[in-house]
């Protein structure tokens, strides 16, 4: 019985000793040639590591000075709303409940890029009439930041075109049901605007169901220098 007693010692000593044997193996390899001070120096550089800056609108580059940044998001289908940004400051959204189906417009001051006025205007449904009143408030020195949301063009009529026309516009006379449109024009340009995005609604090509892509467009507008 003592030697009984003698081998189960000798036996878990053995089972001791190969375990350590085995665990300073592994975690020797595993940890070579690195310390818990090198480990948190690394989880220190990872955390002091600088973050990306951040650019108005989201944008993915700065506008140089006297330039005004804008991103314009147009509608997905009839389901999510359009965005207007311009100088990292949201004019319209979903969010600040001022958008609707149709045209959302906003008229900014060309040369401080304040907010003058925004309006939404339903194209399928509504009345043209308020389209061309609200477009008598450009005036010189105005920028307009356009969106389109489901339907931007049923109701539009040939004066109305020429009015987006006159801002620059060089697809106004093209909008039709369903297409996606964004646009930022002024009044009395001289040249057409290098800002304007359009797609066609067509069954063929159409992102959605009836309706196409979402439009995202952004950039730097120059200033108007007095």
């Amino acid at each position: 019985m003592r030697w009984i007693g003698i081998i189960r010692v000798v036996v878990i000593l053995l089972t001791l000793l190969s375990t350590w044997y085995f665990a300073e193996t592994i975690f020797a390899t595993k940890w070579e040639g690195k310390s818990l001070q090198s480990i948190f120096d690394k989880r220190a550089d990872v955390a002091e590591s600088p973050k990306k800056a951040h650019k108005k609108c989201g944008n993915e580059k700065d506008c140089p000075v006297d330039y005004f940044t804008f991103k314009i998001i147009s509608g997905a289908a009839n389901v999510v709303g359009p965005t207007i940004c311009l100088e990292d400051k949201i004019l319209m959204s979903s969010v600040k409940n001022n958008i609707g189906r149709g045209l959302n417009m906003a008229l900014v001051n060309a040369s401080t890029g304040e907010l003058k006025h925004t309006g939404h205007f339903d194209m399928y449904s509504g009345d043209i009439k308020e389209v061309k009143a609200f477009l008598e408030k450009m005036t010189d020195g105005t920028l307009m930041l356009l969106a389109s949301y489901d339907d931007p063009a049923t109701k539009m009529d040939n004066p109305t075109r020429d009015l987006f026309t006159s801002y620059g516009s060089s697809y106004a006379k093209k909008v039709g049901f369903r297409d996606s449109w964004t646009f930022v024009g002024g009044k009395g340009l001289k040249h057409k605007s290098p800002f304007e995005q359009y797609i066609k609604n067509n069954k063929e090509t159409n992102k959605y169901d009836g309706w196409p892509e979402v439009l995202e467009m952004e950039g730097c507008i120059p200033r108007k220098m007095d």
